[in-house]
């Protein structure tokens, strides 16, 4: 392609984004240079200052501009429940139901022994800390299900349930609009295993 050097730039930085192809990101970059200048302007502004002013919830490590987050300084919201998720966009599905208005703790991954992932590289023990000193009954624990997700589901399960709080951990089954036929094995599965009562 014959672009110029800041093109091209922009072009390579766009392409960086996750799901964001060569293609794609040459469309982005000659929309942004085909826009005015004041979207141009706000565009990088909103970018530096999601990097600036951007921090963790020194409660919950949720995103925050400030010590604390939105949620954990909503009075509204029940201490009695924590819903412990695996990153801050885990959070923010959650919150998109509106079904949830207990607290959260985000632990910044998952357990991973062969990537050098241990209890200490996640923030297990502020979640253990708070659990001791919090208003908390429950403790629901919302990791994927992936092989590391449910291995970290098992251990908050072993050192939560001493302190004599109630762990539960999200249900997991058939997607809507999905077909049993086509439903993996563990998948349905769990289906069975986490039905209720109509």
């Amino acid at each position: 392609m014959n672009l110029t050097p800041s093109l091209a730039r922009l072009v390579e930085q766009l392409g960086r984004l996750p799901g964001i192809g060569e293609k794609t990101a040459t469309r982005l970059a000659m929309f942004i240079l085909n826009a005015d200048r004041e979207y141009a302007e706000a565009l990088a502004e909103a970018v530096w200052a999601v990097k600036a002013e951007t921090t963790l919830c020194q409660e919950c490590f949720g995103l925050a501009e400030g010590e604390r987050c939105a949620i954990c300084l909503d009075p509204k919201r029940n201490d009695e429940a924590i819903c412990v998720v695996e990153e801050p966009a885990d959070l923010i599905a959650l919150e998109k139901v509106h079904e949830y208005r207990g607290r959260y703790h985000v632990l910044h991954g998952v357990l991973s022994p062969l990537d050098g992932i241990g209890p200490e590289e996640l923030k297990i023990a502020p979640l253990l800390e708070r659990l001791r000193r919090g208003a908390a009954q429950e403790v629901i624990i919302a990791t994927n299900p992936t092989t590391e997700g449910e291995a970290t589901a098992l251990y908050l399960a072993k050192v939560i349930k001493p302190l004599g709080l109630r762990v539960s951990r999200i249900a997991r089954g058939i997607p809507m609009g999905g077909d049993v036929e086509y439903t993996d094995v563990v998948t349905l599965g769990r289906a069975l295993e986490g039905r209720r009562e109509m």
